[in-house]
């Protein structure tokens, strides 16, 4: 599926785009079943296990940030991550074994739909090493206008900044940072159906959606089954005990098989704690922590 061009920018900067990474008939299916999911959200008042809203959703124009845990919600995101071109692009990255994270469907709706602040996903679950990555599906075309995700190449490389604000994990780096170049981010726009990569220590953000439209990405973050999670990250598996946990790899396993030796190499790591007033999302984080904000 990638060249040997694709593979080696990907280690160089830490992030890709792929075009075309799925089918017409796969997109169109992703589409119907993502617009279901919004249609059904007209009748939620409030956040809950599946949607997360957004300010001023209501029955008669529901705005959403987020559809959680697609993978979970329906089957058809799994299989798709499972058993397309998208496995193909995992498996060469990462290795033959591979699991998932976590997955979201970021819904961002038009006329500022909420910003996603600038972070490093490694901040949030720091594991034994970083062989993580997340793809970004794009369900409808990104264009400049409708908060499109940005990232600075290179920061894969370079430390993990400061995710602390006002004396709590805030999900978000403070933008007057002196290592926060945004003057070299690279905005990934592009037509529905191709796929952003970007590594899990690669700086990134999105702007607000300022468009008449529904920015649609599907976001699978992903991992080598040999990382394993350091404890204090937030992550309901620190709840499950050993038989939980078990069943729960299983149910987390991409390709391969699962590995007991957890690969340990020196990275950096900060535990994300302690946790902000509300930790439910990242956009509650951001706005709990009261982080200052790099769009506003």
């Amino acid at each position: 599926m990638l060249t040997e061009e694709q593979k080696n920018f990907y280690d160089e900067n830490g992030y890709l785009m792929v075009e075309d990474v799925v089918t017409a008939g796969q997109l169109a299916e992703l589409r119907r079943i993502t617009y279901d999911f919004i249609e059904k959200s007209r009748n939620v008042t409030e956040s809950n296990g599946v949607y997360d809203l957004d300010e001023g959703h209501s029955a008669d124009a529901p705005r959403l940030t987020r559809i959680k845990l697609p993978h979970k919600q329906h089957p058809y995101f799994w299989d798709l991550l499972k058993n397309s071109a998208i496995t193909e692009v995992l498996t060469e990255l990462l290795g033959p074994d591979t699991m998932i994270q976590t997955s979201k469907l970021n819904t961002k709706a038009p006329g500022g739909g909420a910003a996603v602040e600038w972070h490093q996903d490694w901040a949030f679950y720091p594991h034994t090493n970083d062989s993580m990555l997340a793809f970004g599906l794009m369900l409808e075309d990104v264009t400049e206008d409708n908060g499109p995700l940005m990232v600075i190449p290179g920061t894969h490389k370079g430390p993990l900044l400061s995710h602390m604000a006002n004396g709590v994990f805030a999900g978000a780096i403070d933008p007057d940072d002196p290592l926060f170049e945004k003057e070299k981010a690279v905005t990934l726009t592009g037509r529905a159906g191709s796929m952003t990569v970007h590594h899990a220590r690669t700086l990134h953000g999105s702007a607000p959606n300022m468009s008449d439209r529904n920015r649609l990405i599907l976001f699978y973050e992903c991992h080598a089954a040999d990382a394993w999670p350091l404890l204090g990250a937030g992550s309901y598996i620190h709840s499950l005990g050993q038989r939980l946990l078990w069943q729960d790899l299983q149910e987390r396993l991409i390709t391969g098989e699962l590995c007991l030796t957890p690969r340990m190499e020196a990275v950096p790591v900060s535990i994300p704690l302690p946790p902000a007033p509300d930790a439910s999302s990242i956009f509650k984080t951001q706005k709990s922590s009261g982080v200052k904000s790099a769009f506003a």
